[in-house]
């Protein structure tokens, strides 16, 4: 069965409440139906002259804003003539002013299951505002890509609260975009008015390849389904100078820098870090961002077996690996990162300044992960309270 998404179930059966309100629309390029046709477009057929103003995230509205702190302006959208505030420029959070445009707010974008992804949070801030404002959210929700029965990782500590993390959760968090809207909205005390127009033929079990849906990327380097199931762990990268990928055509599914020799990490990576996937050795040159230009050695990562893949405890299990054989030759960056210009970036993505120090000392993977089973536990009762789909 394909799965039939938010914008499209709200085209076929709208609200009546939305009779007559004017609407607002976070999305970006990617907010499209099935036939490739954009959610802006679909609005205005099935709700004539009531689409007042659009929103866009990090990456700007056509994604083409690399990296982060990499900010958009604000435009007029030449298809509709309303105006487009950017909420990745001056300002991550909307004004009381942008939301004099509305009534309601309609959400239409593809998150990808991991905590770091920016999306959920502007939505968060925008919660935030119609709650002071008295305005209604609407997510028209999306599949989360990587499934929704699969939690990986630690809890983000409150102390570590940042724009890639403003809420307690694990990186591989296991909800749907508009599922993790209503634990922020409830937990985070917003209580906003927030509606979920659900999916129809979506399962927890899915990945996006299950969907029969078409993929379309949400970011610049977010270019297939695969991208995102290994983003969880590979988005550590952004942390140190270790190449992620970026500037060549697999994102994230690379790993590499010119000081690496791969057999020597692959002795120190143990099979149990590695189930689901192949560590191919290779070399690659970036052409833009870390080493651009230069020849790295690394990997390739090949997802055998997704179901069984786990994005967070390879890349933990590399970084360690990296630490140990390289102390002089990896770095930290340093901020600022995504607007926190005191506090390490590494911690910031991995949410907790423990886990990097145990790292460094070269604490096994399986013992991290013990350490913070009881902390998922509670996370797993925390996320049933808001499943839409069983």
């Amino acid at each position: 069965m394909t799965t039939s998404i938010g914008i499209e179930q709200l085209i076929a059966a709208p609200p009546s409440f939305l009779a007559g309100k004017r609407l607002a629309l976070l999305c970006n390029q990617a907010s499209t139906d099935r036939h490739f046709r954009h959610s802006r477009d679909l609005i205005m057929q099935a709700f004539p002259k009531q689409l007042t103003c659009l929103f866009s995230p990090q990456h700007g509205f056509f994604c083409e804003k690399q990296d982060n702190m990499i900010e958009s302006g604000h435009s007029i959208d030449a298809a509709s003539g309303v105006p487009v505030f950017s909420l990745y420029g001056e300002t991550r959070q909307p004004t009381a002013e942008m939301f004099e445009h509305f009534d309601v707010l309609l959400v239409d974008l593809q998150d990808v299951g991991t905590r770091v992804y920016t999306f959920i949070w502007t939505i968060v801030y925008c919660l935030q505002r119609a709650a002071e404002t008295g305005k209604k959210v609407l997510i028209l929700d999306r599949p989360n890509p990587v499934g929704g029965h699969i939690v990986e990782g630690n809890l983000l500590q409150p102390e570590l609260r940042s724009f890639v993390g403003l809420h307690d959760i694990p990186m591989r968090h296991g909800l749907t975009i508009g599922e993790l809207a209503l634990l922020c909205n409830q937990e985070l005390g917003i209580y906003a008015d927030l509606e979920v127009i659900k999916m129809q033929g979506w399962r927890a079990e899915m990945f996006f390849t299950d969907t029969g849906f078409p993929w379309v990327f949400p970011s610049p380097n977010m270019p297939t389904p695969l991208t995102a199931l290994v983003y969880p762990g590979q988005v550590i990268w952004e942390g140190c100078n270790i190449s992620e990928g970026r500037g060549t055509a697999l994102p994230f599914e690379l790993v590499g820098a010119p000081f690496i020799k791969p057999q020597d990490v692959l002795q120190q990576v143990n099979a149990t870090d590695q189930v689901g996937c192949v560590l191919r050795p290779l070399r690659f040159e970036p052409t833009s961002g870390k080493w651009a230009g230069q020849a790295c050695a690394g990997f390739h990562i090949h997802v055998t077996e997704p179901q069984e893949f786990r994005a967070y405890r390879l890349s933990l299990a590399l970084l360690r690996a990296l630490l140990q054989l390289y102390p002089q030759d990896l770095a930290w960056k340093q901020p600022p990162y995504e607007y926190e210009y005191e506090k390490l970036p590494i911690d910031l993505i991995l949410g907790d300044q423990q886990l990097r120090e145990a790292l460094e000392q070269g604490v096994v993977i399986s013992e991290l992960e013990q350490s913070w089973q009881e902390d998922l536990a509670a996370f797993e009762e925390r996320r049933r309270a808001v499943f839409l789909y069983q």
